[in-house]
């Protein structure tokens, strides 16, 4: 079994944000979310493997968690 990979991993990280900041330009806040959720699943499908989304869940978990207490 991977283990979930935490590390940066994304070839100019930076670009990519830039396409996902302009993916969502002119949607509304509802939008934006719903756009958000299919990109989640979307993802999770490729990724296909339960244990290592249930490590990326426990992990968003604990970092949003984390930045509450901050």
């Amino acid at each position: 079994m991977a283990a979930l990979n935490t590390k940066p991993n994304i070839a100019a990280p930076d670009d990519f944000y830039a396409d996902l900041l302009a993916a969502h330009e002119g949607l509304s806040k509802a939008e934006s979310d719903a756009f958000n959720a299919r990109l989640i699943l979307i993802l999770s499908n490729h990724v296909g493997d339960r244990d290592i989304l249930r490590e990326a869940l426990a992990a968003a978990k604990a970092q949003n968690e984390e930045e509450k207490r901050s």
